[in-house]
């Protein structure tokens, strides 16, 4: 599946697009992300904003959203601004 990492999600991992084949939910790719980023899940309890092809996970199954090697999926830290 592809990943794409956003605005601090890029400065903490060094990458724009990941390639990550195995985990069958989103809560697996957390898992498996911060194995390849420790720390990873620390800067998402900042807030994050996640997209499954496009569609929310809060609209889908939340972290046990089902995940295939064909999925593209979207990392959002929260928007700063004023």
């Amino acid at each position: 599946m592809q990943v794409k990492l956003f605005a601090t999600l890029i400065e903490f991992t060094g990458k724009r697009k990941l390639e990550v084949h195995g985990p069958k939910s989103v809560k697996e790719l957390l898992d498996k992300l911060e194995e390849m980023f420790p720390g990873f899940k620390k800067e998402l309890e900042k807030g994050y904003i996640i997209l499954v092809n496009g569609k929310n996970i809060e609209h889908l199954q939340g972290l046990d959203t089902p995940l295939s090697d064909e999925d593209t999926i979207s990392i959002f830290p929260p928007a700063g601004g004023g």
